[in-house]
């Protein structure tokens, strides 16, 4: 089968980038199209890949503004010609699910979630610094790309998603059934420590969406040793806030941070994510996580056996699951095992699965099937 990757863009290094490096090591001779590259902004191996942009790629101060040229993404990558392909294999939070393909093709989406910003508008546009004049003209474009986003949904024909929670947004918004395949996470690369230290830890960008003023004013009251690896726009705000038990250490490298996850009392996770990768590395440790009762975390943490969820989402619950810790004895071994069921090892082979299932319907004569034995 001739097959296609579509990504939304590559100008920031993350979560979703970590799936598309899986994806890519799954059908290396696959290209890879994307509405804008920024080589320095990627991993060095990126520019080995076989890339191929969208005309945004020339347009002035795309790389550092991208978020300006909103209405263009639509466009981008509806502009892509991909009748010669078999297969598109669209990871997608946005915009690359929209290509548009043949009947003879078969267009299979791994979504990170439905546009976030779109679809919980009101409460992402609370936590973001925008002017009047932004904040009144955007209801009226969010009500366009609901209505595109909507639509480009059509063009699907099978969805996978990230958690339980992106499948039932998936289900609301696009009136779609989609199959849970939870993205890969690379446990070996963790270890479990014979001792640990006193601090808790946070392990995130500091941007509004992840909830960090919680766990800051959470710690503020507990008067605990909390440290926080990761840098962000929010950062000079939370430092103004957080008291002398509260340690800011920004960017550090990966041996540094397998370290701190290894040694933590216990790992902190105050935000809603779709998934949220950092919850199972620090359980790949056999540290027990305390996390907000939402989003992704609903999946990758058994409250009482592998850490602590809290429910509301406020600095007042957080700290109280955090004394709860107290009375608790977990077991590193049973954490561990919790997080081994979201190797990257389990995502190829869900994934290819679920794509030889669907090639099969769709192109009796799919050999997908083979690579799926092999692994």
């Amino acid at each position: 089968m001739k097959i296609a990757i579509l990504h939304d863009y590559l100008n920031q290094y993350g979560g979703a980038e970590r799936v598309l490096e899986t994806l890519h090591e799954l059908f290396p001779e696959a290209p890879v199209y994307t509405s804008i590259f920024d080589p320095a902004a990627m991993p060095a191996g990126y520019r080995r890949w076989d890339i191929r942009t969208s005309f945004m790629q020339r347009l002035p101060g795309v790389m550092r503004h991208h978020q300006l040229y909103l209405p263009l993404y639509p466009l981008a990558f509806e502009g892509f010609d991909l009748s010669g392909y078999d297969l598109v294999l669209s990871n997608s939070s946005a915009w690359c699910k929209g290509v548009l393909t043949s009947p003879a093709t078969l267009h299979l989406c791994y979504c990170l979630t439905p546009m976030r910003w779109v679809w919980n508008y009101r409460e992402y546009v609370q936590r973001e610094r925008f002017g009047k004049p932004i904040r009144l003209a955007l209801p009226f474009f969010m009500n366009w790309l609901r209505m595109w986003d909507r639509v480009s949904a059509d063009g699907v024909d099978q969805f996978a998603t990230i958690s339980r929670t992106v499948a039932a947004r998936v289900g609301k918004y696009y009136r779609r059934d989609s199959t849970v395949i939870y993205p890969p996470v690379e446990t070996n690369d963790f270890s479990i420590s014979d001792t640990h230290d006193d601090y808790f830890l946070v392990v995130s960008r500091l941007i509004p969406y992840k909830r960090i003023d919680i766990a800051v004013e959470a710690f503020n009251q507990l008067g605990l040793p909390l440290l926080i690896v990761g840098d962000g726009r929010d950062r000079a705000s939370l430092q103004r806030k957080a008291g002398p038990n509260i340690h800011f250490l920004g960017r550090v490298p990966d041996d540094e941070v397998r370290h701190y996850f290894s040694r933590c009392r216990a790992f902190l996770f105050p935000g809603e994510e779709d998934f949220g990768i950092t919850p199972v590395e620090a359980q790949a440790c056999g540290r027990p996580v305390v996390a907000y009762a939402g989003g992704g975390a609903l999946d990758t943490v058994i409250d009482g056996v592998t850490g602590k969820l809290f429910h509301p989402q406020t600095p007042e619950a957080l700290a109280d699951a955090v004394r709860s810790l107290d009375g608790c004895n977990f077991d590193p071994a049973a954490i561990r095992r919790n997080a081994e069921r979201f190797d990257t090892a389990c995502f190829k082979r869900a994934l290819l699965q679920w794509v030889d299932q669907h090639a099969q319907q769709h192109h009796p004569v799919s050999r997908l099937n083979t690579i799926v034995g092999d692994l």
